[in-house]
């Protein structure tokens, strides 16, 4: 372990949610001069605050070992790396920025994994009067259907809902290109870029 990586790592979440040494110390039960400590990279925390830490922090344990952190995985990241959750039962919709555990009917629902889509598998984008249009030719049956459209960009997500026994069809003001994003209840999530 890196002390003065994982005290510049503790310095730099601390700052990021405003709060000051004291405020840290008190939440784990500490002295604030040991918050400074860890920060100086003069120490480092015990294994067993890791994980209240990593809670203080909304960060998993694995960042606060290696004192790194992709600057996406801090509050918010980057919109086009959001991830997507469908509840098998009820065919909820969720979405998450970060590292979230999320559940829905009583079960935990793990972030989908999408797919980039072959020239047959992508929906057809035109654009039309500074909107983009949205279609496929998809059954949309009861038992097959796309269950919404996601249009993401850095800073945005725009979700459509679709609905079983409708025409696949969106139309998205076109602001800007994205990551057009979409679930098929039978194949899981495939993407695009637009």
């Amino acid at each position: 372990m890196d002390n003065e990586k994982i005290g510049q790592l503790i310095y730099t979440l601390r700052k990021g949610k405003g709060m000051t040494q004291k405020q840290v110390a008190d939440a784990l039960f500490l002295s604030d001069r040991t918050i400074s400590k860890w920060e100086r990279g003069i120490g480092c925390p015990d294994i067993t605050l890791l994980p209240q830490l990593a809670a203080l922090f909304d960060i998993p344990i694995e960042n606060l070992l290696t004192g790194e952190i992709n600057q996406n995985e801090l509050v918010g990241g980057n919109m086009k790396n959001s991830s997507y959750y469908v509840c098998p039962s009820c065919s909820n919709i969720g979405l998450a920025t970060g590292n979230f555990t999320v559940s829905c009917c009583g079960r935990k629902l793990e972030p989908l994994a999408a797919v980039k889509a072959t020239d047959e598998q992508k929906l057809k984008v035109e654009e039309i009067d500074m909107q983009w249009s949205i279609s496929a030719d998809h059954p949309m049956t009861k038992d097959h259907y796309v269950s919404f459209i996601a249009l993401a960009t850095g800073d945005q997500i725009q979700l459509y809902k679709q609905f079983p026994e409708w025409a696949l069809q969106a139309t998205v003001p076109r602001k800007k290109h994205g990551k057009l994003i979409w679930f098929d209840t039978r194949d899981g999530l495939f993407y695009q870029y637009i």
